[in-house]
């Protein structure tokens, strides 16, 4: 009861009173980088210049931080980290100087805080609690962590040819590849589906956008190093998603997960994966992905769906979580 009272004041002064809080960084324009190449490694695939125009607290060396409030407070989050970098990576391609050191200093960043799990698999952790179908206990890492990561470790590879980021982000891949049970993040289903999962849970959920941003990830490896085993991973990534995205259709709106106990998805998520979806479509030219992209658009534009997702979504936050 304790932790549901925090949760519930936590969400109370992001939502209502409309404190500064983590909800600022993650919530903003979604937009698809029209300077994004899809043959070779460039600016990352979301512009994110809401990110990096983030304003909130940083720490001694101007990391970024996330302000969560109450018991949780300011922590780094790596999620967050690596996108307020990808965002200041296309900001330095464009011709910003002062975010070519910034998307450097994130990367660094991320370079020495890559750790071994109990299974000696190398992740991103978040020293916190979070809550997520439950209590999710610190410290947990995310295969969103590790996709998004490795975006940025290897555009900071590619700019400044140092092979301490790239070494890194082979590292990481690792953790992203292998199997739940050996500390890693992908979960094979009993149809062989493979699925990143975003948060490591049993059963598992697979989160829709994580799963989306983290395959973005093994597309990036596969751009750089033309190795045939990144791209026979992202194709079998691509087919779990081409042939599963049925099981994220509400009929009116997409959800936000395939649990057990389905969330519908906010309105920014509902945007964010119409946005991812015509991302991977410039990736693969899958028609399955554009087709969704375009079915859950409509979704959109129609009001009630969005007056019936907004209620359900609010009622489903308050009674479950």
């Amino acid at each position: 009861m304790k932790n549901r009272l925090f949760y519930l004041l936590r969400i109370f002064e992001s939502y209502v009173l409309r404190k500064q809080s983590h909800l600022d960084f993650w919530h903003g324009s979604l937009e698809i980088n029209p300077y994004a190449s899809y043959d070779r490694l460039g600016p990352y695939y979301q512009r994110f210049r809401y990110k990096a125009a983030y304003k909130g607290p940083r720490d001694e060396n101007g990391i970024l931080l996330l302000d969560y409030h109450g018991k949780i407070g300011k922590q780094y989050n790596p999620i967050a980290i690596a996108q307020y970098g990808l965002g200041h990576y296309n900001l330095c391609v464009e011709g910003t100087k002062k975010s070519c050191k910034e998307f450097l200093k994130m990367a660094d960043f991320l370079v020495n805080t890559l750790e071994k799990n109990e299974k000696n698999k190398y992740v991103w952790y978040h020293h916190f609690d979070w809550d997520y179908h439950g209590k999710v206990l610190a410290p947990w890492y995310s295969g969103l962590a590790q996709g998004n990561g490795i975006s940025l470790l290897l555009r900071a590879y590619a700019t400044t040819g140092d092979k301490k980021y790239l070494k890194t982000a082979e590292l990481a891949s690792e953790s992203l590849f292998a199997p739940l049970k050996d500390g890693g993040c992908t979960y094979t289903d009993l149809n062989g589906f493979k699925w990143i999962e975003e948060i490591i849970r049993v059963p598992p959920t697979h989160i829709l956008n994580g799963f989306m941003w983290a395959l973005f990830g093994v597309y990036d490896l596969y751009l750089l190093t033309k190795n045939e085993y990144h791209k026979n991973a992202f194709e079998d990534y691509t087919k779990t998603l081409r042939h599963n995205l049925r099981i994220f259709d509400a009929g009116i709106w997409s959800y936000y997960d395939a649990s057990e106990d389905k969330m519908l998805a906010s309105l920014f998520y509902h945007r964010l994966h119409i946005i991812q979806l015509r991302i991977l479509y410039k990736m693969t030219k899958i028609d399955t992905f554009r087709n969704y992209a375009e079915k859950w658009y409509a979704y959109a534009q129609n009001e009630l769906n969005k007056l019936i997702a907004l209620f359900y979504k609010s009622g489903f936050k308050l009674l479950k979580y």
